[in-house]
């Protein structure tokens, strides 16, 4: 009675990832991971607990460097993983509580178990990737821990918390480790006690009272209850993670950088400054498109994974890689946050080490394609039949991208590609021959033949300028894309354009020229020209050249703009959000 995912993840060992997301993947690794003082700032307070209350974040860094040592394979990788685990089991005390609270302050006091919960995660993670099985028994103890103290929870929550964030992920937590374990102890507990099958609220706005509308808490609540559909497949466990969907594409909850949230809760205004666009908010709607990618195969949620991976994700690291951030709005000045520890700059890298596991699935005897990007992956395809990928491409400079096939024998199989609702019209070739045919975006489309090695597909997906009608707060004003990016203007690259001027700019629709090479963001990146008039400027034609770089642009401040008029038809709906007539 197991559900089975249309679309199969393969193992991130097997690919080796380029482009940009490759080059994130790098950078977090080299200038991030393993330039953290994980001595000090993460294991410290565990060795000496002596903390009242707070959070550090440490279960998470350990899921992250398990993750990043599985598909690196990076010795100081792996070391840095191993040293982890060993100094925090090493202090695990007999009761099988880790962490670094006081003994009167334990379980119901922020955020420690929310803290205990990621690390259960976190050394489960260990064991399904090394086989660790102190790992396995460390995080056994504390679980069981956390569930013989259950019945002492008090009547409320610190602060007015609803139980759900308080105790994020110690669902997913405990069907991870009734996985590896086999015990129904922890299933039965997550069924029972914490009440996840029949768990069921509405999307809540804002943030106030008891914060239910906590979207990061909300969408991990969701996963849980897609773990155990995955194994006890009823509709209704699906419901909370479609409504998040439909508020999404539906209800306004979707911002045009691929993100949602404001002050880590729901939000349908489409206003775009402050505290906007929670990092793990982003990591983890990434991290449940890709659940629901796999479950029904429905590309819609691939070209939302990319658009948020290439515009809220890496808006939220610096270029080097070395600094994150909170939030990531898209209007004013973006902060990086002060501390390597907490939830946003870990839960950064937990799904930073993902994406290698979401450009490639197996499908149906063949295999998928997800994300475009420089990248290379061997897969099992069963009845003993392996295939090497190699995917060239320049992907998201061009639409352009070659797909080289070598399996281990002639065979037959499909060949999935998503065309991203952006395309208006993709081409397919392959071999260099007569294209097979033009496909709108919108889908996955699929390849059946006899495949040879050296066989090749070339996917063309001319990428137009789009602009983007504004929603909400945001009505009568428009945003500039091309492909999955989204474009921003940077004052210090415009000639220190003052603030209180940014929100009088308008464009002109016809003027977006380029993509101009600009290393604002990454290597060999992109910028677009546009043509604007002075706020001071009414008549004529436009007086200003404005140049517009990449989202993650950490200069970035402007993103929509005043336009002559709004009604003018060159301007278009956001391709992932459905219009009145659509629903």
């Amino acid at each position: 009675d197991y559900a089975v995912d249309i679309l199969q993840p393969i193992n991130p060992q097997q690919v080796e990832v380029g482009g940009e997301i490759g080059r994130r993947i790098d950078i977090t690794v080299r200038n991030n991971l393993l330039a953290l003082d994980s001595d000090n700032d993460f294991l410290r307070p565990f060795l000496k607990k002596e903390s009242t209350e707070g959070y550090i974040g440490l279960g998470k860094l350990i899921d992250a460097a398990v993750r990043f040592a599985v598909h690196t394979g990076d010795e100081d990788v792996l070391a840095l993983k191993e040293h982890l685990v060993d100094r925090i089991t090493g202090v695990q005390e007999p009761n099988g509580y880790i962490g670094m609270i006081v003994p009167e302050n334990r379980m119901w006091t922020l955020w420690d178990i929310h803290e205990m919960s990621y690390i259960i995660y976190g050394l489960v993670s260990d064991y399904q990737h090394f086989s660790e099985r102190k790992s396995l028994d460390a995080a056994r103890k504390t679980a069981d821990y956390i569930i013989e103290h259950w019945s002492s929870r008090p009547d409320a929550w610190p602060e007015e918390l609803s139980e759900v964030l308080a105790t994020i992920c110690f669902d997913r937590a405990l069907i991870a480790l009734s996985d590896a374990t086999g015990s129904d102890r922890y299933r039965n507990f997550f069924i029972k006690e914490l009440g996840v099958p029949d768990w069921e609220m509405g999307i809540v706005l804002g943030r106030h009272g008891p914060v239910e509308g906590h979207a990061y808490a909300y969408i991990t609540r969701c996963l849980a209850q897609i773990d155990l559909y995955r194994i006890e497949p009823e509709e209704k466990l699906l419901r909370n993670a479609l409504r998040v969907i439909d508020f999404l594409t539906c209800r306004e909850g979707l911002l045009i950088t691929g993100t949602c949230s404001y002050q880590e809760c729901w939000h349908d205004n489409q206003q775009g400054f402050f505290k906007l666009g929670e990092t793990c908010t982003t990591g983890y709607l990434i991290r449940l498109l890709d659940s629901m990618l796999r479950l029904n195969g429905d590309s819609v949620y691939g070209d939302m994974m990319e658009r948020a991976i290439f515009n809220a994700l890496f808006a939220a690291q610096s270029p080097d890689g070395r600094r994150l951030r909170y939030y990531s709005p898209f209007e004013g000045s973006r902060v990086y946050f002060d501390k390597d520890t907490y939830c946003c700059p870990n839960n950064y890298r937990r799904i930073i080490a993902e994406l290698p596991s979401m450009i490639y699935y197996r499908s149906e005897g063949g295999f998928a394609v997800n994300l475009y990007t420089r990248s290379t992956a061997n897969l099992e395809l069963g009845n003993g039949l392996s295939l090497n990928v190699r995917q060239d491409t320049d992907y998201p400079n061009s639409g352009n991208v070659t797909i080289h096939l070598y399996p281990s024998r002639p065979a037959e199989f499909p060949v999935r590609l998503r065309i991203p609702r952006w395309c208006r019209e993709a081409k397919v070739t392959i071999n260099g021959g007569k294209k097979i045919r033009a496909t709108p975006g919108g889908s996955f489309f699929t390849i059946e033949r006899k495949w040879e090695a050296g066989d090749r597909i070339e996917l063309d997906m001319p990428m137009e300028w789009r602009i983007i009608k504004g929603r909400k707060a945001q009505m009568g004003r428009v945003a500039v894309m091309r492909g999955p990016m989204l474009f921003c203007l940077n004052p210090e690259l415009n000639g220190n354009i003052k603030t209180d001027r940014l929100k009088l700019l308008r464009i002109d629709l016809s003027s977006p020229d380029g993509p101009v090479e600009d290393s604002t963001v990454r290597p060999n990146g992109m910028a677009c020209r546009v043509k604007a008039w002075n706020p001071d400027s009414y008549l004529g034609d436009a007086d200003m050249n404005l140049l517009l770089t990449e989202f993650a642009d950490p200069g970035g401040q402007w993103t929509y703009f005043l336009v002559p008029d709004p009604n003018e038809n060159i301007s278009i709906d956001d391709e992932l959000v459905k219009t009145a007539s659509d629903r």
